[in-house]
């Protein structure tokens, strides 16, 4: 939402924030552990009173031309239809039930599935509907397709500042792998990849000459993410200058670790990192790792992690789907869903070949810098809020 927000702003249109932090629940996958969370009834009460908070601090203010509901807003649109009805409503439809039931796991499904009607119906009150990516539009029901509008996840500014912080100077991106033709069947290049290198001018990774690739991986060990697939490809790595960080936590946390097994190159396994804390350190490594499963939510999103990596000048290897491919053209670097050697077999390649490396890191934030800012990523939203807005005005 704070994406959504600051590009709103730098396109001129006057936001004002209503909203009361639940905690932190509110951080998002790089929560801490499980243990740290407080009872369910303490978070009811905690939430019954966020509420009324809400309810109060709404009624303040203005009235809007238009009401934006932030992530996981299926109740939320609910209390902004009554407190300002007849204001058109937006509501930020990242994740689905169906999402969250495949990134909890089996286990989760059955209670998930209560909460489908209060979706349908937050989808039913909204005006617009904002999805990722085209794939994830096509998910939504037929008649609810023409209120979709997609708008990319995009990087919030704190993970540019990362990127700058390690800038040098590097040549223009050429091809994949040097000179190679990219891969049959890979859209065209986009025209940000074409002016990248003007904008690489201004970043230059550290060759570091002898240094190990250094690998890192966030997020959730969900079905989504793949991180079997990493682990998997991880053992496949003694030998090479490689090491690699792992951070999050999940169900799949222990299969991935005993992929790993003893021959890999150095890991550190890390539960939580302080979101402050986080685009440091991932802009501080070379290779910034996707998501590789193969399940139907994996194969239509783009993560947060392949934007903010490419923000945070990392060069970015995920799986080859159509939207990341779309999204990353040669900017990005893909190997199958699922596929761990495919996998291992570019990480080696790439630890053989630093000056590759720098050049993916340059043409990601590149394209990053073009393509992924709050003011780029909310274009397509802010050309239909001013339909909707100037349609009212008649």
């Amino acid at each position: 939402m704070g994406i959504l927000v600051e590009g709103l702003r730098r396109h001129g249109i006057e936001v004002v924030t209503c909203n009361v932090p639940l905690g932190h629940m509110d951080a998002g996958p790089m929560v801490p552990p499980p243990s740290a969370h407080p009872g369910i009834p303490r978070q009811r009460i905690r939430h019954a009173r966020c509420i009324a908070e809400l309810v109060a601090k709404a009624r303040r203010a203005p009235r809007p031309d238009v009401v934006i509901v932030g992530y996981q807003g299926r109740l939320d649109i609910q209390i902004a239809r009554r407190l300002f009805p007849g204001v058109p409503l937006v509501l930020d439809h990242l994740e689905s039930v169906d999402d969250v039931a495949d990134r909890l796991g089996h286990a989760a499904q059955a209670e998930l599935r209560k909460v489908d009607r209060i979706e349908q119906a937050a989808i039913a009150a909204a005006r617009l509907v904002l999805v990722d990516t085209e794939e994830h539009r096509r998910v939504l029901a037929p008649p609810q397709r023409d209120r979709a509008v997609v708008v990319p996840i995009g990087a919030a500014p704190v993970w540019f500042d990362a990127g700058r912080a390690a800038d040098r100077r590097v040549p223009a991106p050429e091809g994949p792998f040097g000179d190679a033709p990219a891969e049959p069947g890979a859209h065209s290049r986009p025209e940000s990849a074409e002016r990248a290198g003007e904008a690489a001018a201004d970043f230059e990774p550290d060759f570091r000459p002898g240094e190990d690739l250094r690998v890192i991986s966030v997020g959730l060990y969900s079905p989504v993410q793949g991180a079997p697939v990493i682990g998997a490809a991880l053992s496949r790595l003694d030998g090479y200058p490689i090491t690699v960080t792992m951070i999050g936590r999940g169900l799949q946390a222990q299969r991935t670790k005993d992929l790993v097994g003893p021959n890999a190159p150095r890991v550190t396994w890390r539960t939580w990192v302080p979101e402050a804390e986080l685009p440091r350190l991932v802009a501080a490594h070379d290779v910034c790792l996707g998501v590789f499963g193969t399940g139907a939510k994996a194969l239509r999103l783009v993560p947060n992690k392949v934007f903010q990596g490419a923000a945070a000048g990392c060069a970015v290897l995920t799986s080859d789907t159509a939207p990341q491919r779309r999204l990353l053209g040669p900017a990005g670097l893909f190997v199958p869903a699922g596929d761990s050697d495919a996998l291992a077999d570019v990480l080696r390649r790439l630890a053989q070949h630093p000056p590759e490396v720098a050049r993916l890191r340059a043409a990601a934030v590149a394209l990053a810098r073009e393509r992924f800012v709050p003011e780029a990523v909310v274009e397509p939203l802010v050309e239909r809020l001013r339909e909707i807005v100037d349609k009212g005005v008649r």
